[in-house]
């Protein structure tokens, strides 16, 4: 892949402009360290021997009594009348360190016993969950006042047990008493970590331990979501036990492979006119993608492919922007689900930061933010994320890869370049799937795997079309494919 320097210089200066998405934003800085001529970080992830690896046993600490006091009482400005448990507090993965990870747990509001455990892990690297949370898919979203919520009707919560978790630690309120554990966060640390955490809160929650487990999450979580999946796997198998009973995962607008996502990037600004013939056709011409060597020439049209986009959402490329941080979409007063506020950001960060909040939440008085501002760099970055793809197929786990069509940052294009580099067999051609009698997306399913997509919806899909999110998670979930009619 060769997205140069200089090329993502101009690319974030685009990012101000447009004040888009934070996690990709992250995400663009990790590549720009990635092909830096003085790059530290580790490019590899290895598969490692099942047969002669040995389990090295985990820290679990005693958890009684834990779950009870991390209950929520009410969340302030929750509406009347929001009858749900949730949960929210740390759990400790590193007691010498002192690092602890922040989660966020909602139970399913009817029949919860019945319903599977979710896993939702947002992306960066280093970005908060909270974002999902509270501007996607939890039970509740942050009124244009930044003080009061209101009902998120298309909850995922609706469905399954949904549970939100910071990581790595540095991330959002999820800390470590040893300042030098941000100088190590990278894939391996953050899967490893994230694993403790679980196994740990399944000690604190034992009522989940034997609950069907699937792990989802957006962005750079395609890393996270397979590589923890992998992790849970792998452990099962030298344990000869079910720890986590996990059964698959699904991953939108994921970064998967450096390569096909960095082709599929400008392909999807030229098909949908944001840039011209001629930069389409010399991006191709002098970018070498499977390669890391420099070319002045590549790194002219990729800054021209950027400044010919303009000033827009590159997440979300037919949304409206935040032209100002004071600017509030009056539409959202009061709230409604089918309004996305495009300065979610500046309302995310006013609700969270709130002290009676915080205290709601049980986490000691932080300064919270979108993206990690402790973690300095990412130690190791997987180019692929391919062979783990390859590997969670192997051994049987329900594998969704979802994006929406209006995402120009981590593209529909990016997906469907990935999976072809699988060269899995067709089982179900390429055709559209509906909800209430409109297109919802379309859908081809592969042996092993599944490719859909959300018509309308940006890099957060459930932020722009939370019906159609909520409708392909629960046939996720059920393991079917939504309607072909």
């Amino acid at each position: 892949m060769m997205i140069k320097p200089l090329a993502i210089f101009c690319f974030f200066a685009l990012f101000a402009l447009s004040n888009a998405d934070i996690q990709a934003n992250k995400l663009f800085e990790l590549l720009k360290s990635k092909r830096s001529r003085n790059s530290d970080v580790l490019n590899t992830w290895n598969l490692l021997d099942e047969a002669t690896d040995e389990y090295s046993p985990v820290y679990i600490a005693p958890q009684d009594g834990l779950a009870q006091l991390d209950k929520i009482v009410a969340l302030p400005g929750q509406p009347a009348g929001a009858d749900i448990n949730q949960y929210s507090g740390y759990v400790t993965v590193n007691p010498t360190a002192g690092r602890a990870l922040f989660y966020y747990f909602v139970e399913s509001p009817t029949d919860s016993a019945s319903k599977p455990l979710v896993l939702w892990l947002n992306g960066g690297p280093g970005c908060s969950s909270m974002i999902g949370a509270f501007s996607e898919l939890g039970p509740f979203r942050i009124n244009s006042d930044g003080k009061t919520l209101f009902t998120n009707d298309y909850a995922w919560s609706n469905v399954a047990n949904m549970l939100f978790l910071e990581s790595p630690a540095g991330v959002g309120f999820s800390y470590s008493n040893t300042s030098s554990d941000y100088n190590h966060a990278g894939d391996k640390n953050t899967a490893a970590d994230a694993y403790v955490f679980l196994v740990n809160w399944l000690e604190r929650f034992p009522q989940y331990k034997t609950r069907d487990f699937y792990i989802s999450g957006e962005s750079y979580a395609g890393h996270y979501v397979p590589q923890l999946a992998y992790t849970i796997i792998l452990n099962n198998k030298k344990t000869n036990q079910t720890i986590v009973n996990i059964k698959g995962i699904a991953i939108g607008n994921a970064w998967i492979d450096d390569e096909t996502c960095s082709k599929g990037l400008f392909d999807h600004l030229w098909t949908h006119a944001l840039n011209s013939d001629e930069t389409h056709d010399a991006i191709f011409k002098y970018c070498d993608f499977a390669s890391n060597s420099s070319s002045a020439m590549c790194d002219n049209v990729t800054n021209k492919a950027f400044d010919e986009m303009g000033d827009i959402d590159a997440y979300d490329i037919y949304a409206p922007i935040c032209l100002t941080p004071n600017q509030r979409n009056t539409s959202t007063i009061p709230g409604s689900i089918n309004n996305f506020d495009p300065c979610w950001k500046f309302i995310l960060n006013f609700y969270l930061n709130d002290s009676m909040v915080q205290k709601a939440l049980h986490v000691k008085p932080t300064s919270w933010d979108y993206c990690s501002d402790v973690i300095p760099g990412w130690t190791d970055s997987a180019v692929t994320i391919l062979p783990i793809i390859k590997y969670l197929i192997e051994n049987g786990q329900r594998l969704w890869v979802y994006s929406g069509d209006t995402d120009a940052r981590v593209p529909i294009t990016s997906s469907r370049y990935s999976i072809n580099a699988l060269k899995l067999p067709i089982e179900t051609a390429w055709r559209p799937w509906y909800l209430n009698k409109e297109v919802g997306g379309y859908l081809e399913a592969y042996k092993g795997l599944l490719l859909i997509t959300v018509r309308g919806a940006g890099h957060t899909v459930p932020s722009s079309q939370p019906q159609r999110a909520l409708a392909l998670f629960s046939s996720f979930l059920e393991g079917i494919l939504p309607p072909s009619s």
